[in-house]
């Protein structure tokens, strides 16, 4: 009983919350939080950014700026910002070039040339990365060096005229088909990112090539396979050479070569063909926004997977 009071009468080691408030001690310590400085590094980064930005929208803007201007307003001051808005320059302009008929024949080589590239891209990529067949790396160099190769314009050329594809929708779906530009080069990129056990694993379950292709493989690879579909499309989309080489018949023309239809011999209609130039761009900056985030997926992935 007596350590038992003797105990009762001594001092609380725990302070109570008051104590502490009034201690001395609970703010001598305590960090001060002054204002957040910017590092010079960190605004010139932020400078960087906002001038690659301006760089790349004003172009656009510049061209709906353009495009909004009736013929004389564009006469009266070209640069100004416009005053009006004349959305009948998108009107003339899809008539004027013929844009119904080239918007149809573009989504058909784009999108046709475009699947099968990226598949041929796939079936490329997948025995190169992992080595199943020899000399892997002398055709990964290959592919490399096949990118800084001028065009075979010419032997194409002579290739389509003997098979009978001139003027022909499949002849230059063909030919599109067969650039598959950096495909393979992304593709194996992203599959040296996946362990070579999952096929062995699939191997001794009883799957298939074809099967362990596209059941486990596509799914595990489909942002590089949407980049790779990207880049090919942007790229089909925006030809202009090829479509005037290979397709004669006006009716097969693509929407890219329905620009001409804007340029003159004493002038040309700059309002028109700038409305014209939006129409053309509008369904690849759609396509883009759509697949964004895959894109940056596809094309980062094979570096920051472990």
């Amino acid at each position: 009983m007596k350590k038992f009071d003797e105990a009762a009468q001594a001092p609380a080691l725990v302070a109570t919350p008051n104590e502490m408030a009034q201690s001395p001690l609970s703010t001598q310590h305590r960090p001060s939080r002054g204002p957040s400085k910017f590092r010079p590094s960190v605004i010139i980064s932020y400078v960087l950014v906002l001038l690659t930005v301006v760089l790349y929208l004003f172009p656009i803007l510049y061209l709906v700026n353009i495009s909004l201007k009736t013929p004389i307003g564009f006469i009266q001051d070209p640069i100004g910002i416009t005053k009006t808005f004349h959305w009948q320059n998108f009107v003339d302009a899809w008539q004027k070039g013929d844009f119904g008929t080239g918007l149809y024949n573009s989504l058909l080589y784009t999108i046709v040339s475009s699947i099968i590239s990226t598949v041929l891209s796939l079936f490329l990529a997948f025995p190169i990365a992992r080595a199943y067949i020899k000399y892997s790396n002398f055709w990964y160099v290959l592919f490399v060096i096949s990118l800084f190769l001028p065009s075979a314009l010419i032997p194409q050329f002579q290739l389509i005229v003997n098979m009978g594809l001139y003027d022909t929708q499949i002849g230059y779906i063909l030919l599109q088909s067969g650039a598959v530009g950096l495909g393979p080069f992304l593709i194996i990129g992203y599959l040296r990112s996946i362990p070579k056990e999952l096929d062995e694993a699939a191997a001794v379950d009883g799957c298939g090539y074809y099967r362990y292709l596209w059941s486990v493989i596509t799914p595990l690879v489909m942002p590089v396979l949407v980049t790779t579909f990207l880049l090919h499309a942007i790229a089909v989309w925006n030809d202009i050479i090829g479509p005037t080489i290979y397709l004669a018949d006006e009716q097969l023309h693509p929407i890219t070569l329905g620009l001409f239809a804007f340029y003159g011999q004493y002038g040309n209609e700059w309002a028109e063909l700038s409305a014209a130039t939006l129409i053309v761009a509008f369904p690849l900056i759609l396509l883009y926004f759509s697949l964004q985030r895959y894109f940056i997926e596809g094309a980062l992935g094979g570096a920051f997977k472990s």
